[in-house]
């Protein structure tokens, strides 16, 4: 049986992602050494503008509502690779990433140079280790994004949020605030969505060949000082709610449907 990236086959769609591939990487050639120079003195603005740039490309048209935070956790739905961009672009965060991400050719080493916390969701036994780096990733100057889902959902379901990696912030190492961020790409997340049938690749290969472009509200929810709910799955909880019920009322659903 063809697998659903065959069977749907279509030479427009495949010129349209051929072509937003190209104009990435031609963007990564002209920011790569920009970003070195920034470095030298210390700036690191040049990954949230690239991300946002390549968001572009790739159709998303995002706009912030609200102010993104100088520090602190983020915790944000989850519908596809895109978050990735619209979320980096918009907040200038660093991500909690599956660990197999530091491996893959050029991905692995942009997301090093954007200070990913790579960790290893499916080892129980190293959740200990993957807390202490989310803790001492906290302790910089730069935001860092939970997709507390552990995968991505379908833009209508919030899945329930996996509360291991609160721990960070059950006491957090710092006087920080937890930004629950619900990314709304109303009518289009269907289609944005990474199925749970689709590999990565297949996955970005249709939305590179998606036509047109589609907007992105990212929705800087009111943020909430952790220590105030004690323990990390009071802290998930919070962060749950505050995103379903920003995300409820835009849309006009209840309970756990977007």
């Amino acid at each position: 049986m063809a697998s659903p990236s065959i069977a749907r086959a279509d030479p427009a769609a495949d010129l349209r992602a051929s072509a937003r591939i190209a104009a990435a990487a031609a963007l990564f050639l002209v920011a790569l050494p920009i970003h070195a120079l920034f470095r030298l003195f210390g700036s690191r603005r040049i990954p949230p503008l690239f991300l946002g740039l390549v968001g572009r490309i790739f159709g998303a048209r995002a706009r912030r509502i609200g102010d993104a935070p100088e520090g602190g956790l983020i915790v944000s739905n989850h519908i596809g690779w895109i978050d990735i961009l619209v979320l980096g672009g918009t907040t200038g965060t660093a991500f909690i990433a599956k660990a197999e991400i530091k491996d893959w050719p050029l991905v692995g080493w942009l997301a090093t140079l954007n200070q990913t916390v790579f960790v290893a969701r499916g080892e129980r036994a190293g959740v200990g280790a993957q807390v202490a780096a989310l803790r001492e990733a906290l302790t910089r100057a730069q935001p860092v994004t939970l997709f507390a889902e552990g995968t991505t959902g379908d833009g209508r379901t919030l899945l329930p949020f996996k509360p291991a990696l609160f721990e960070g912030v059950a006491p957090p190492p710092r006087p920080l605030m937890v930004q629950p961020v619900w990314v709304d790409y109303g009518r289009a997340a269907a289609d944005i969505a990474w199925k749970p049938e689709e590999s990565a690749r297949d996955a970005g290969w249709r939305l590179l060949g998606r036509r047109g472009g589609f907007d992105v509200r990212v929705h800087m929810l009111h943020p909430f000082d952790p220590v105030r709910f004690g323990d990390r799955k009071a802290v998930a909880a919070e962060a749950r709610r505050r995103i379903l019920a920003a995300a409820s009322q835009g849309s006009g659903g209840g309970g756990g449907t977007l």
